[in-house]
C-alpha cells in the first residue's frame, strides 16, 4: 500500500476512513468543507499532523467553492477556515496548517492547493528526519541489545501523512536490526493502538504484542520495556506535552522505573506561543465513547462520564522531545535504561536508575555544563561570570566558582545546602558568593532550577533602571514574548530590579524577602549592573525564560520604546535611544 494516507484527486481529499480499521479498509472522499470538518471531528481522520494537512485541503475546497468568475470571496473563505481550525482544539497542527495556507487565499484555489501539496510532501520528509534523530537517541540511551519498546495511541502514516513519528522511529530501529518487540497499548476509549497501530506494525512486519493500558506500568516493573516512544498533539515552550489520554501515567511510570520516555513530533507540533501546558485546552469528548463500544453498552444507562481526549505530561517527566531538527528539549536528567533491573513481587529496593529518577541522583552536572557552554558561546556567561543550578531535594548542584563557563564539565559542580548555601563536605570546588541568590529562590519559591547570566541588553536595562537602595521595577508591555516569562499577565510584566550590594549575600537576602512577600512575582529578576536571574520547574524552562527576557530587552533597545521604571508608587520614564 502507498505510504501516504492523504491524497488529492480531482477536487477532493481522499484518505482512509480510520473508523473502519482494522477489519475494513475503505476510502473516504471529501469534497466539501463540512465533510472535512465532520471527518476530523468523528476521528475518521485523526493524528495531529494528518488533521493539519486535512484542514489545509479543506481551505483549498473552501477557496474553490467561494470563487466566482476568478474572484475569491475571501471573507467567506476565512469564515470556513475558522470553522476548520476549531474542529479540534488541542492539536496545534490544525490551526498551524490552516494559518499557513490562509496566506495564499487571495491568490486563488490553485495557489492554496500548491501550498498544501508542498506541506504534504514536507510532512513525509520531516517525519523521516525526526524518526531518524529519535532512533539515534534511543540507541544512545539504550545501546546494549535489541530493544523492547512500548508505544501509545497511533503515530504512523495514518496519524501523519507518511511514515510516522514514534512509529516511524520504530520502523527505523527495525530496519537497523535494533528492535526486538513492540508493546502496544490498546489506548482506551477508542482503541487507536489496538485498531490502528497493530495494523500498521503488521503491515510493516514489525513484531509486536497488544496489551491493555493498565498493564503498562507492570510491564515496566517486570523488565519488559526498555524505552517508551510516543507522539504529541502539542508541545509547549517548556517541554510540556499534550498527547492521547494515558500518556501522563506512562511518563510517571517510566520515570519511576528509570526508563527513557521520548516524544517524537514535528516542529509544527511545538507551539511557540504557549509557555506551559497549563494553557492547553484539553478536548473532552462524548460520553458514548466511554459507556460502550461498537454499539454495545458496557455501563448502566445514565452513568456520568469524564472523557478527556488528551492529557498533559510535564516537561520534567519527558526525557527528550525530538523533532526534525534533532533533540529540542531534554529533561534535567537524561535517563538510560542500561542500569535498570526487573522488579519481582516482594523486591521493593529501588535500582540505581530508579533512585536517579525519584531522588535526583546522579547529579545533573552534565546537563548544567552543556547549557553553560551554550550560554558562554552566546556571550552571556563571559569568562567566569554567571552560574546555573538545579535543586536536588534539600541540596542544590551549582557551577563552581572561578571557572570558565565555556570549559565546564560535569565534574566542575558544587553541592550546597539550600537552607544556608553551605557546601557539602567532600567537594573539590568552591561555590560562588552568588550561590546565595540561587538558594534564596529555592527557599522562597517552588523553583527546581535557576539560571543567573549577564546578557548585554538585559544587563544594560537593569543598570539604567536601578541605582537606588530600593527595589525598583521595569515594566515591559505589548510584546508577544512576554508570554514566555511565566508571569500572570501575557500583555504586561513588572520585573523587579534589585540593588547590587558588594556583599552578595545581602542581595540574596533582599531577593528572598521580596519573593516571600510577593508569591505571585514573575520568575525572573534584574540586579543592577549584575545581570538577570530566572528560575523554573526544570533547567530548560529556567534557561528559556532567561533567553526570552534578553530577547525582550533587545526588542526594547532596538525599537527605542520608552519603558517605565520606578517604585510601585512612582513612575519614571527613561528613554533607551
Amino acid at each position: 500500500m502507498d505510504d501516504s494516507s492523504l491524497s488529492w484527486d480531482d477536487g477532493a481529499l481522499v484518505t482512509i476512513d480510520q473508523r473502519g480499521l482494522p477489519h475494513e479498509v475503505r476510502e473516504l472522499r471529501l469534497d466539501t468543507v463540512d465533510a472535512v470538518i465532520d471527518a476530523i471531528r468523528v476521528l475518521a481522520i485523526r493524528g495531529a499532523p494528518a488533521i493539519g494537512i486535512a484542514g489545509a485541503f479543506g481551505v483549498v475546497i473552501a477557496t474553490s467553492a467561494h470563487t466566482v468568475d476568478g474572484v475569491v470571496d475571501e471573507a467567506r473563505v476565512h469564515d470556513d477556515a475558522d470553522r476548520i481550525a476549531a474542529a479540534r482544539p488541542t492539536a496545534v497542527n490544525l490551526a498551524w496548517a490552516v494559518q499557513r495556507v490562509r496566506a495564499k487565499v487571495a491568490l486563488g484555489a490553485d495557489a492554496v492547493l500548491a501550498e498544501t501539496l508542498d506541506m504534504l510532501a514536507e510532512d513525509g520528509r520531516v517525519n523521516r528526519a525526526a524518526a531518524t534523530h529519535a532512533a539515534d537517541l534511543v540507541r544512545e540511551l539504550c545501546p546494549d541489545r535489541p530493544l523492547r519498546v512500548l508505544t501509545h495511541c497511533n503515530t504512523g502514516r495514518l496519524a501523519t501523512s507518511a511514515f510516522g513519528t514514534a512509529i516511524g522511529t520504530l520502523r527505523v530501529l527495525f530496519e537497523r536490526g535494533a528492535l526486538e518487540d513492540v508493546l502496544v497499548d490498546e489506548t482506551r476509549p477508542l482503541l487507536q493502538g489496538a485498531r490502528l497501530t497493530t495494523w500498521e506494525l503488521a503491515e510493516a512486519g514489525i513484531p509486536h504484542r497488544l496489551t491493555i493500558d493498565a498493564a503498562a506500568a507492570w510491564a515496566m516493573a517486570t523488565g519488559q520495556v526498555d524505552c517508551v516512544l510516543v507522539g504529541a498533539d502539542r508541545v509547549t515552550m517548556n517541554g510540556d506535552v499534550a498527547n492521547k489520554i494515558g500518556t501522563y501515567s506512562l511518563a510517571l511510570a517510566a520515570r519511576h522505573h528509570g526508563i527513557p520516555f521520548i516524544v517524537v513530533a514535528p516542529e509544527s507540533t511545538r507551539d511557540p506561543n504557549m509557555a506551559t501546558g497549563r494553557d492547553i485546552v484539553v478536548e473532552e469528548r462524548a460520553a458514548a465513547e466511554v459507556i460502550g463500544f461498537g454499539g454495545v453498552a458496557t455501563a448502566p444507562e445514565g452513568t456520568a462520564v469524564f472523557n478527556p481526549a488528551f492529557d498533559v505530561t510535564p516537561g520534567a517527566l519527558v526525557t527528550a522531545v525530538v523533532s526534525e531538527l534533532g533533540v529540542v528539549h531534554r529533561s534535567d536528567t537524561m535517563i538510560g535504561s542500561g542500569s535498570t533491573q526487573s522488579v519481582v513481587p516482594g523486591d521493593h529496593q529501588p535500582q540505581d536508575a530508579v533512585r536517579a529518577a525519584t531522588t535526583g541522583n546522579p547529579l545533573p552536572g552534565k546537563a548544567i555544563a552543556d547549557i553553560a557552554r551554550g550560554l558562554y558561546q552566546r556571550g552571556w556567561m563571559p569568562g567566569t561570570a554567571g552560574n546555573i543550578s538545579v535543586r536536588t531535594g534539600e541540596t542544590a548542584v551549582i557551577t563552581g566558582s572561578g571557572l570558565s563557563k565555556g570549559e565546564l564539565t560535569e565534574h566542575d559542580m558544587v553541592t550546597v545546602r539550600v537552607a544556608d548555601s553551605a557546601p557539602m563536605a567532600g567537594g573539590s570546588r568552591k561555590p560562588s558568593a552568588e550561590t546565595t541568590i540561587h538558594t534564596a529562590a529555592y527557599r522562597a519559591t517552588a523553583a527546581q532550577a535557576v539560571v543567573h547570566i549577564h546578557p548585554p541588553c538585559a544587563t544594560t536595562l537593569a543598570t539604567r533602571a536601578g541605582g537606588s537602595d530600593e527595589v525598583t521595577f521595569l515594566r515591559i508591555a505589548d510584546y508577544e514574548l512576554i508570554k514566555g516569562l511565566g508571569g500572570s499577565d501575557p500583555a504586561v510584566i513588572d520585573i523587579p530590579v534589585f540593588p547590587n550590594w558588594p556583599d552578595v549575600p545581602r542581595i540574596g537576602a533582599d531577593i528572598e524577602r521580596y519573593l516571600t512577600d510577593h508569591p505571585a512575582a514573575p520568575p525572573i529578576l534584574f540586579i543592577t549592573g549584575h545581570g538577570i536571574t530566572a528560575w523554573g520547574d526544570n533547567l530548560s524552562q529556567a534557561r528559556d525564560r532567561a533567553e526570552c527576557l534578553e530577547a525582550l530587552c533587545e526588542l526594547v533597545a532596538r525599537t527605542g520604546r520608552r519603558q517605565a521604571f520606578g517604585s510601585r508608587d512612582e513612575t519614571l520614564e527613561i528613554g533607551l535611544t
